[in-house]
């Protein structure tokens, strides 16, 4: 082709040159515009006049493009998981353009383009003579005013700040048949070509073309029309995609009834591209002879948007155009941003693990099918980086499809159940026991310790004993919550509150134990003994809130997670992650990079860590108890791969919900089994063979085993002495009091009583006579203590020490005791200075003055010769 581009300047560019734009507009005017002069009256004095009022030319900006979102592969390729766009258009340089194309293009709409300054002379002439003699409507538009008409239908597509009905009017104006636009045509084409290069044009116009519908430039076109890039089209293909330009409503290839309007066009092109040179009569003849037909055109399935991501990325893909306003990357405002991504040409880099991904979809596909019939089946399992906030995972066992007429209703949905409402989720779930660490995190915060106990047999509080400073909480516009009576929910709560144990748990139960059988009595105890306000706002400094965006409820129901608030399953991961990071929280983040049209890499969403409410020493303590969950409720989540793992199960009332989430040092994760819909009992129905309610542990466990692969967990800090024994109280004095008294002042300490039975002792029968631990001895508040009473049988024991053998053994016969007596001499006792009296008892066991029973106590008396016999 490059013998067609011919380097002589015509005509046009010389009085271009040499003229002012006043002068070029008349002599345009005179050619062209006379005849239409004559019949609408318009003066040529006022067609020169908005000649001059135009800008001078206008800028080859990128237009709308393609955006793709990608994951990094493990030896640091990219995967395109999913394409966005606007409008579907691919720029490509001419290097990647097929020539045939290229030539079709000139043939086919512009021959003169390389000879002419924008406005080609000879093609105004024979317009003017065709529409003075009524022989043909050209409006000898060239390549260069085609581009100009191009470039300002798509401003008027893509400027956000018009109404649709101004953005119509706009493009409208761009391809009105008047006198004024082809004028500002005319000038801004020849403004182009005065700044910039004659291949510069050409590629702008052929990435730019419209051909039907949403596609546009050749890139797309050749990808929608023909499965192939613009590169590998064949001659036919070429002249077929150009014949759609100027009629793309009659000649898209994307409707069989265009094909034969299309062949016709594509065949005038043809023959004007070998008129041109660039194809010879046999490669004429040989297109020429294939039809525009269902085997010529091979039309591609739509790639575009979340619902034709990749397998398992749907709902990532739409998380991640939820966050596009967050990306500095795109500009300064949230505003900012989306208008540059909608222009598109980039690349969103995700945090996402496609090997763990690919386990975390099958794997919840296989213990929670889609396409269950007999109730509302979810399940979502998500995971997050510890330290970095790095959404690693994001699966669901429905497949995202949020087009208005679903394929298939029963295994599809548009809504994420692992986000909350601003990402694009739903309203949450409520979190059952996985909400108990954050009162655990307030117990401890408040000074409590993992070695307090609460007695389990506890089934009903007083909720008006319940410390709570919080106000009335708030729904998302601000205004207060009201529960369905239409009551403001605010504190002071009030009314007794009834719950059982899952378990039936009765006793007492220190916090670890609690935590690991996840009693509930336990917990609300523990809830009553800190300010409710306390745990909300701990909760939301890791992250937690309600997936609605109204404010978290501090009812003490909440305590149990059985009340209003209702969280998503990766603000749960998110917050555990922030437990097993030292009380650190890290916002989730989706796109961990941003290449821009250059190539160039950007950062994604910016890492935002800080330490919460919960200090190191806090959290290091929860996750001690956690760990014991593990063993515990959580034991069938256990990997058992050797990484520590700490977590806490959750299931609501009725079993419609439930949850593991766990964490170990790298990654924590959330799994979510329930119904979307409807309250069907998942501990009462069987899926796969497996009871609804351990649906949970099969998926977290094995996504587990798959994480600690890639990234292996090391042990937890472990808890602060502090905060293991925590709040302590002295043991009263109850010795000599009765039973009765004695359990209600160890009570009122806020210790757990104990009766050990009766011992030997002096006192009346009955009264207290010892307790373990001692009075006055320092324990933690709950701690057990073992009162035991007297016998009343009890005497003091003789001192012989220093008597005789016969002596001691008559005072102690005397005294009812038996006897034991036992020979020492020398080398027993080391020859000591000055040795003992012959006889003489040196020692005795019990003690004397100790009170025993005589009937049931032998005293061992030891007395000295100097040779034992």
């Amino acid at each position: 082709m490059a013998d067609q581009r011919s380097t002589a300047t015509s005509l046009l560019r010389a009085i271009a040159g040499t003229l002012g734009f006043s002068v070029l507009a008349g002599f345009l005017v005179t050619i062209l515009v006379a005849p239409a002069i004559a019949v609408t009256g318009v003066t040529a004095t006022n067609t020169v006049g908005i000649f001059n009022e135009l800008p001078e030319y206008i800028q080859l900006d990128s237009a709308s493009q393609q955006n793709t979102i990608a994951v990094r592969n493990a030896d640091g390729t990219l995967t395109t998981v999913a394409t966005i766009y606007r409008q579907n258009r691919q720029e490509v340089g001419l290097d990647l353009i097929d020539d045939d194309l290229e030539c079709a293009a000139l043939a086919g709409e512009d021959r003169r383009f390389y000879e002419h300054a924008g406005v080609d002379l000879p093609s105004l002439v024979r317009a003017a003579i065709g529409q003075i003699t009524d022989t043909s409507d050209s409006g000898a538009s060239t390549l260069t005013m085609q581009l100009v008409r191009n470039i300002l239908q798509h401003e008027a597509l893509n400027n956000d700040e018009w109404t649709q009905d101004e953005k119509n009017e706009e493009i409208a104006a761009a391809l009105a048949p008047t006198l004024d636009r082809k004028i500002k045509e005319m000038k801004l084409a020849i403004g182009l070509e005065k700044n910039y290069t004659k291949d510069e044009i050409l590629q702008a116009y052929l990435n730019i073309a419209g051909f039907g519908g949403n596609t546009y430039g050749v890139q797309a076109a050749a990808k929608e029309f023909f499965g192939k890039s613009a590169a590998d089209l064949t001659i036919a293909e070429a002249a077929s995609l150009i014949a759609i330009v100027q009629e793309p409503n009659s000649r898209s290839l994307n409707d069989p009834e265009n094909y034969a309007d299309n062949q016709a066009r594509r065949d005038v092109i043809l023959k004007e591209m070998k008129g041109y040179g660039c194809i010879t009569a046999e490669e004429r003849d040989e297109a020429l002879a294939i039809p525009v037909d269902e085997e010529f055109v091979n039309i591609q399935p739509s790639t575009v948007g979340c619902l034709n991501a990749s397998q398992g990325y749907g709902y990532i893909c739409d998380y991640a155009l939820h966050v596009v306003d967050e990306l500095g990357a795109l500009g300064g405002t949230p505003e900012e941003r989306q208008d540059t991504w909608d222009r598109g040409g980039f690349t969103l880099v995700l945090t996402i693990d496609p090997g763990l991904q690919a386990v975390a979809w099958n794997t919840v596909h296989q213990w929670a099918p889609s396409n269950e019939t007999r109730f509302d089946l979810g399940a979502v399992a998500t995971s997050v980086g510890v330290g970095t906030g790095n959404i690693l995972t994001m699966a669901q066992n429905k497949t995202f499809d949020d087009s208005l007429h679903p394929a298939d209703p029963l295994t599809t949905n548009a809504v994420n159940l692992a986000a909350d409402l601003a990402h694009g989720g739903s309203l949450g779930f409520q979190p059952g026991s996985t909400y108990k660490p954050y009162v655990l995190l307030a117990f401890l915060a408040a000074g409590h310790g993992l070695n307090e106990s609460y007695n389990a047999s506890i089934r009903e509080v007083n909720q008006a004993e319940f410390a709570d400073s919080c106000g009335p909480a708030l729904l998302a516009n601000g205004e207060p919550r009201t529960d369905e009576s239409g009551n403001v929910v605010a504190p002071p709560w009030g009314g007794k509150y009834k719950f059982r144990n899952d378990s039936n748990e009765q006793g007492s139960y220190k916090i670890e134990r609690g935590t690991a059988q996840s009693v509930n009595s336990v917990f609300i105890q523990m809830a009553k003994a800190v300010d409710q306000c306390d745990i909300k706002k701990i909760a939301e400094s890791i992250g937690v809130h309600d997936a609605g965006g109204h404010d978290l409820v501090t009812r003490p129901s909440c305590s149990i997670g059985g009340c209003e608030n209702n969280i998503a399953p990766l603000t749960q991961a998110a917050a555990y992650a922030a437990i097993a990071n030292g009380g650190v929280y890290c916002e989730p983040i989706m796109i961990a990079a941003v290449i821009d049209r250059a190539g160039e890499t950007h950062e994604g969403q910016a890492k935002d860590c800080s330490q919460s409410l919960v200090s190191p020493s806090v959290a290091n303590t929860a996750a001690h108890a956690m760990a014991a969950v593990m063993s515990g409720t959580g034991s069938a989540s256990n990997p058992n791969d050797k990484t520590p793992y700490i977590g806490k199960t959750g299931t609501t009332d009725e079993s419609v919900h439930t949850w593991m989430v766990g964490s170990s040092t790298q990654v924590a994760t959330a799994v979510w089994v329930g119904n979307i819909t409807g309250k069907q009992a998942m501990r009462n129905v069987r899926v796969n063979g497996q009871s609804g309610g351990l649906l949970r542990h099969r998926i977290f466990k094995t996504i587990a085993q798959a994480i600690d692969v890639v990234y292996p967990g090391g042990a937890f800090p472990g808890p602060d002495p502090a905060l293991l024994t925590g709040t302590t109280v002295d043991v009263p004095d109850v010795i000599g009091h009765t039973l009765e008294q004695a359990k209600r002042a160890i009570e009122i300490a806020e210790l757990n009583f104990e009766h050990g039975g009766d011992i030997d002792s002096d006192l009346p029968a009955g009264q207290v006579a010892a307790t373990d631990p001692a009075p006055g001895t320092a324990v933690s508040r709950g701690a057990t203590v073992r009162v035991y009473t007297s016998n009343g049988l009890a005497v003091p024991v003789p001192d012989v020490i220093g008597m005789s053998r016969g002596d001691a053994e008559s005072a102690l016969d005397a005294a009812g005791f038996g006897v034991n007596a036992v020979c020492v001499d020398d080398s027993d006792l080391g020859s000591p200075l000055p040795p003992p009296t012959v006889d003489d008892v040196t020692s005795q066991d019990p003690p004397g003055g100790t009170m025993r029973n005589p009937a049931s106590t032998t005293v061992r008396i030891s007395y000295y010769r100097p040779i034992c016999p």
